[in-house]
């Protein structure tokens, strides 16, 4: 079966007709997943496979060799992954230990690879540049000490070779000298013992586990362990002992059934669809699929570890979700919300378009064409003919346009959606935010939209279980997370319009928990291709989440959004800026603006994008650009 890197289709350096070669990748990605309805499409977004969506990198305007046979690769992993790997299997066999689970989950991945990469020698190169690719751009290449060294990365590499024989890239080789001889001493017969079981997903896993607990990570096994003990005893006769275990077994189950009923019962009362249930398994599926195959696990950054250090627990993040708006309730629902919507502002939409169209002039204003001149290649410039005619021994002049900076821009608009907001505030936010985003994508500029909100009022099922273990002593946050993407950066304004709508719902809007969802966005914006990134976070007040408060220290969740904000403001590229609803976010940000009625958050919106695009202009140093025509 030919692969997207067979190499007996057109060669890398003779495509030329991208769209071509997009069709003829999804297709073959399409067959070996040996799934006909998986979507393949292609974005500046991070490449990720989810559920029946598989994300690839869009294709350069002048693709190389080297960067076609790089997405090819990543289309054959997330192919491979699709046809050979069983998601249920693979959660209910996870290890609990973040080390353990980490390279559990990698050498899942390498197998999945390994079988493709066994039988198709084109997916075999495929792969292999792919993964030269992700080890260079993890700079991994040059480590020399453990810490700087995935462990996960390292065995699976070793993995890979002891399954299809083929050594570490180039890339990686420094990363698996630095491990080989610890793996191999602690766990060199185990490795051996994974080959014979490629094809068996299950048995695979069991190997896998018995390889973690020769490298001393047995502790974090035991409880998966006893959980499969308690399944196994459960099918045999029981004495006194097993009636006990089945006992526990069985007020288990109860417990589980409690908590699944009082889940539904929260949802029932905040009148939330049955589609927005997501469940812990599910959503540490989703965590897997939504990995990149193309990029190696990298130490934390100076970021990451500086917000970690901040004094701030999460009791547990199991029912936590980040969910696509269309997910939250069917396209039909959303039509209505979203028509509602626009019956309410009928009169502001005027207003707010007149301030968007002020904004998109002053914007366009700035984005005046600059060229690079005496190119050897381009598009020919007519104007230096002339000197053809003067001297036919001078050589062809070509001109390319160059880049605006102006142009590599993305804006996140991250809008509470907390209960306080209900009513006037949300509808002027959510209007806002559709003709901002109109306006901005048609200026060159790509615009995310974000909600954050709980699941539940008072705690929901992080509660619960709180409750059954005892409550113990200040548990740090304690309720479930609800982030939503009513608008992702490169999706089109046209295709996402109606998902805004979803704000008019009733029982979405419940407590807000600021801090974690202003870190959210951030890590979505530093993933992002763009050089300059703006964060702007739309709010009506403090942080508030009464189960939270009423077990931590009454400024628990303000404190932890004030250490966010600053690293921010001081560690990080993203420009941050806030705008306060009735509340003076000004004692928070250091660039914030407080307005008194929903009513003036479009002036205020406008205004703020429009004075952060005129600084960049005129910025000190910031290159004279020049109009020509062309």
């Amino acid at each position: 079966m030919p692969g997207p890197g067979d190499n007996t289709r057109n060669r890398p350096n003779t495509v030329t007709d991208t769209d071509a070669f997009k069709r003829a990748l999804s297709t073959c990605v399409r067959a070996i997943a040996g799934d006909h309805d998986l979507e393949v499409s292609f974005t500046k977004d991070k490449p990720a496979l989810s559920g029946n969506r598989a994300r690839l990198p869009e294709v350069p305007r002048k693709p190389t060799s080297e960067s076609l046979q790089i997405t090819r690769g990543l289309g054959d992993s997330m192919a491979l992954r699709r046809a050979c790997h069983d998601v249920r299997l693979h959660s209910r066999l996870a290890p609990q230990g973040q080390q353990a689970r980490a390279i559990y989950d990698a050498v899942e991945q390498a197998r999945v690879e390994a079988i493709g990469a066994r039988t198709m020698q084109g997916v075999s190169d495929n792969l292999a540049a792919m993964l030269e690719d992700k080890y260079a751009r993890a700079n991994l290449a040059e480590v020399t000490d453990r810490a700087d060294a995935p462990l996960e990365e390292a065995v699976a590499l070793l993995v890979r070779e002891k399954l299809t024989g083929r050594k570490a890239p180039r890339s990686g080789e420094r990363l698996v000298d630095v491990w080989r001889d610890w793996v191999e001493d602690k766990a060199g017969g185990d490795l051996e013992a994974l080959l014979p079981n490629i094809d068996n997903q299950d048995a695979f896993a069991r190997a896998v586990r018995d390889l973690l607990g020769a490298m001393e990570m047995g502790e974090e096994l035991e409880e998966d362990d006893q959980t499969e003990q308690n399944e196994d005893d459960s099918d045999q006769p029981q004495g006194e002992e097993s009636s006990e275990e089945g006992g526990e077994d069985d007020s288990e189950g109860e417990r589980s059934q409690a908590e699944e009923s009082d889940a539904a019962s929260d949802d029932n009362e905040a009148g939330e669809s049955d589609a927005a249930e997501t469940t812990a398994e599910d959503v540490m599926d989703d965590d897997l699929d939504n990995e990149t195959p193309g990029e190696a696990r990298r130490p934390e950054s100076a970021f990451d570890q500086a917000a970690n250090e901040i004094d701030y627990r999460v009791f547990t993040t199991e029912f936590d979700e980040m969910v696509g708006a269309e997910e939250l309730c069917d396209e039909e629902e959303l039509d209505r919300l979203r028509a509602f919507l626009d019956k309410q502002l009928a009169n502001l939409q005027g207003v707010v378009g007149r301030l968007a169209n002020r904004l998109q002039r002053r914007l366009m204003a700035q984005q005046n064409r600059s060229w690079d001149f005496d190119l050897e290649e381009g598009v020919l410039d007519t104007a230096r003919l002339v000197r053809l005619v003067i001297d036919p021994m001078q050589p062809l002049s070509f001109k390319q346009e160059r880049d605006t900076n102006f142009r590599d821009t993305v804006v996140t608009l991250l809008i509470d959606n907390s209960g306080s907001m209900r009513g006037r505030p949300i509808s002027v936010a959510a209007t806002c935010a559709d003709i901002l985003a109109r306006t901005l994508e048609r200026c060159g500029v790509r615009v995310e939209i974000l909600g954050f909100t709980t699941r539940a009022w008072k705690g929901g099922q992080a509660r619960e279980k709180w409750l059954k273990e005892g409550k113990p002593a200040t548990p740090g946050r304690l309720n479930d997370l609800r982030h939503i993407i009513y608008k992702s950066a490169d999706a089109p304004w046209r295709r996402a319009r109606r998902n805004l709508g979803l704000m008019m719902r009733e029982g979405l809007l419940k407590e807000n928990i600021d801090g974690e969802a202003l870190l959210w966005a951030h890590q979505r914006l530093m993933a992002r291709p763009e050089q300059r990134k703006i964060l702007m976070m739309i709010s009506d007040g403090a942080p508030v989440d009464d189960s939270t408060l009423s077990v931590n220290p009454g400024n628990y969740l303000e404190r932890h959004l004030r250490g966010i904000i600053e690293l921010i403001e001081t560690r990080s590229p993203v420009e941050l800026l806030a705008i306060g609803i009735g509340h003076d976010v000004t004692r928070y940000y250091r660039r914030a603006v407080t307005i008194v009625d929903a009513e003036e958050l479009a002036g205020a919106m406008t205004e703020q994008l429009a004075s952060l695009f005129e600084d960049e202009a005129q910025r000190p140093g910031r290159p004279r650009r020049t109009r020509r025509a062309g």
